[in-house]
């Protein structure tokens, strides 16, 4: 087949020159619509600069200096939906939404949105938005959070972000986005069927069903196909018509006055009646999905000549004929006027530099460090209100749940800025009730009920993030975080990295979790499995394994969260949260005192914890593993055996200068991991052992994993999993090894 993209230029300029244009079932006149002439031709310019994006994009990538081609023609009408909102209104961009990025850098002074595209195309390191990691639609004084090809990911943070608006106005606190803002999220009509876009839009509509006000306008832009899968004709309109709790408004955005007229209403019905409206525009899909995609392929020539007929661009040339805005010789004097502009400008980004170094790719992914230091002080006689409830108890030492939870109390006492919520957080306290009474503490506003969707739940983090808020979302058991880990994987932990530093979405992520609890199996409840955060570059996964650590340890992660910006999981060992005794029962060595903020010490990032000072093993370990590991370490002392035994605590980033001196002048290194023995962090410390052994004799080192297998129900979870025993039978072992080592030399 011709050159499509040749083909679709040539077309536009003959349509126009012999006025062979499309009609329009829309009736609506240009007074109708409220917008004038010079808006008309300012929206048409914007269409025209978004195509000849496209276009010159894939002439680059011939010359071999672009590096992306999914395009925005055929869906250049969303131009009239940024002309319809405020440059205020947080935009969640579809990837097809160049017209929109353009128009909206026109409501804002200093923009140059044809060079900053291009740079993005060249994957220049100038490039404004990403420094040259990605092309990206996005900029932080457009208020447009960069995209890059979302498959529906980034509802749920678009939802967070909306309800964002409506909590800063409850709570009356400072916030980033205007108090009367909306939010704006695009997307297709394939990636409406993701699970993800589902999840999203039912939340929003779960909201509103309850009154909770919900500034949302969900624009699908229906192309009618995903890639080269045709969308059943009528799928959307039937599944998103009637939804309860969701305004429904389906506009034509071949049409800029109805496109603009429907999103005039649409933006009404969110920033005033503050409810979530469901926006279906139909536009068409030129040029393919992508440069790279042969349409031919999988769809006939017949159906690519109908869907380019229908070009938004030569919908536009005739509203500006029958208009008298312009003439035909004026349009194509300002279609070509601005090709060769955009072909000039990219002549100049294509030279632009690039990152060519790891370090400089790397630099965006942990965020600049923030203003805002948590150093606020809460009065005596506040704490003493807060913890009223609890003033018998507070001398006492406590389990690990008590002793969060008062954590909890005295961080949010702190910080208004910080939102907990999650399934049963509220008035029930959680699963374990570690977050009773915090409800009736800091009210409805401030510990949230959430639905029961993680990808909404960790969508909310990142949206509150967005507007300032310091969220704590909980993730009730760790396996539930498996639907939803794109969420920390794709959107929270990489928008430092594809904003180069510009946006952050701090937050501390507390997940119950990891194995030996009693009474309950399989992989939903019990999981000693948290492999999928190990490789996400820039989170911090911390793992207290008691009660005195949780508190330092979550105190640290706010601060890192709030005053560094960071991305921080807080693994709970739900086997430790009552645990009180050690080695006997009524012991009491497992619970802990309560250290006042005042009276604290501050735990450092990567701040290992070490217990005793044997020197003929040392057992690396975390969590479930360090309880385990002292009661060894007591057994093994009454049998003159002396092990010193090294709690992780964080276990991303891992402190691995820390280890190297910890086991330094060990000849026998034990490391005992809950986890499975594929994938687990005992294979990354061996890895770490070896690579910074300097002595000619290499220590002896061994590890005690869980079995790669799932948590059966009842006793027989502790077949598949470390044992007490289990390690001290290994230590012995190691240490008869090296003994009869000694007696052969």
């Amino acid at each position: 087949m011709q050159d499509r993209n040749a083909k679709l230029n040539q077309q536009f300029i003959d349509a126009v020159t012999h006025a062979i244009l499309p009609r329009s079932d829309i009736s609506l006149s240009l007074a109708e619509s409220e917008l004038t002439k010079t808006d008309l031709i300012d929206l048409f310019e914007s269409q025209i600069m978004s195509r000849h994006l496209d276009l010159r994009s894939r002439l680059m990538q011939k010359e071999g200096n672009s590096f992306y081609t999914i395009g925005s023609a055929g869906h250049e009408g969303n131009a009239a939906v940024a002309k319809a909102l405020r440059s205020t209104d947080m935009a969640f961009l579809h990837y097809r939404s160049g017209a929109f990025v353009v128009q909206r850098s026109k409501q804002v002074e200093g923009q140059t949105p044809l060079y900053d595209m291009l740079l993005s195309f060249a994957a220049s390191s100038d490039d404004p938005c990403s420094g040259g990691r990605h092309k990206v639609l996005g900029s932080k004084s457009l208020f447009i959070p960069p995209q890059t090809s979302t498959i529906a990911s980034h509802l749920p943070k678009a939802v967070g972000t909306a309800f964002s608006i409506t909590l800063s106005k409850k709570l009356e606190t400072e916030a980033l986005l205007p108090k009367d803002g909306i939010v704006l999220c695009n997307f297709g009509d394939a990636s409406a069927n993701h699970s993800t876009a589902q999840g999203a839009i039912n939340a929003a509509a779960w909201a509103a069903y309850q009154s909770v006000p919900l500034p949302i306008v969900f624009l699908c832009e229906d192309n009618g196909i995903g890639i080269s899968t045709s969308t059943p004709e009528g799928w959307i309109e039937s599944n998103f018509r009637h939804r309860p709790g969701l305004e429904y408004i389906q506009c034509d955005g071949l049409n800029l006055y109805d496109t603009y007229q429907k999103t005039r209403l649409a933006a009404h019905i969110a920033r005033k009646r503050r409810k979530p409206v469901f926006l279906h525009m139909r536009t068409v899909r030129l040029l393919g999905h992508a440069g790279s995609d042969a349409e031919f392929v999988y769809r006939s020539e017949k159906r690519i000549l109908e869907a380019e007929a229908q070009d938004p661009l030569l919908h536009g040339a005739r509203l500006i004929l029958e208009a008298n805005a312009l003439s035909q010789v004026e349009i194509i004097d300002l279609y070509r006027s601005i090709e060769a502009r955009i072909a000039r400008i990219s002549r100049e980004a294509s030279g632009r530099p690039r990152l060519r170094s790891a370090e400089a790719v790397k630099r965006s992914i942990v965020p600049n460090k923030s203003n805002q230091i948590n150093q606020e002080v809460v009065s005596e006689q506040r704490r003493k209100t807060l913890f009223a409830h609890d003033a018998h108890n507070l001398s006492k030492k406590q389990h690990m749940a008590k002793l969060i939870n008062w954590a909890l109390i005295d961080e949010m006492a702190k910080s208004d800025s910080i939102v907990l919520f999650g399934e049963d957080v509220g008035k029930k306290g959680g699963v374990y009730n570690v977050t009773t009474k915090l409800f009736d503490r800091f009210g409805p506003n401030r510990v949230i009920n959430t639905l029961l969707d993680e990808q909404s739940i960790l969508g909310l983090a990142i949206g509150l993030a967005h507007n300032g808020f310091l969220p704590i979302p909980e993730i009730q058991f760790l396996a539930y975080v498996h639907n939803a880990e794109d969420q920390i994987r794709g959107e929270a932990a990489t928008l430092p990295f594809f904003s180069n530093g510009q946006f952050t979405n701090p937050m501390v992520i507390r997940i119950a979790g990891l194995a030996y609890q009693k009474g309950f199996g399989g992989h939903f409840h019990n999981d000693n499995s948290f492999a999928v955060f190990r490789d996400i570059p820039g989170v911090i996964i911390a793992c207290p394994s008691n009660g005195a650590d949780a508190v330092a340890m979550l105190r640290r992660c706010i601060r890192l969260a709030k005053e560094e910006q960071r991305v921080v999981i807080f693994i709970e060992p739900i086997a430790l949260y009552m645990k009180k005794d050690l080695h006997d029962e009524g012991d009491n060595l497992w619970a802990f005192d309560y250290v006042p903020p005042s009276e604290e010490t501050p735990m450092m990032l990567g701040e290992l914890g070490v217990h005793g000072s044997g020197k003929d093993v040392c057992i690396v370990t975390y969590g479930n593993g360090v309880y385990l590991s002292r009661q060894a370490q007591h057994k093994l002392q009454q049998q003159g055996i002396n092990v010193k035994v090294v709690d992780l605590r964080w276990l991303a980033p891992l402190n691995e200068d820390g280890i190297i001196t910890e086991t330094k002048g060990f000849k026998q290194v034990l490391i005992v991991d809950e986890c499975r023995k594929t994938a687990s962090i005992s294979e990354a410390i061996v890895t770490v052992l070896i690579e910074n052994t300097v002595t000619k004799t290499q220590p002896n080192i061994q590890r005690i994993t869980a079995d790669d297998c799932f948590i059966p129900l009842g006793s027989a979870s502790f077949e598949v999993l470390p044992k007490t025993d289990e390690i001290v039978q290994r230590v012995m072992s190691m240490v008869k090894r090296e003994s009869n080592l000694k007696s052969v030399v």
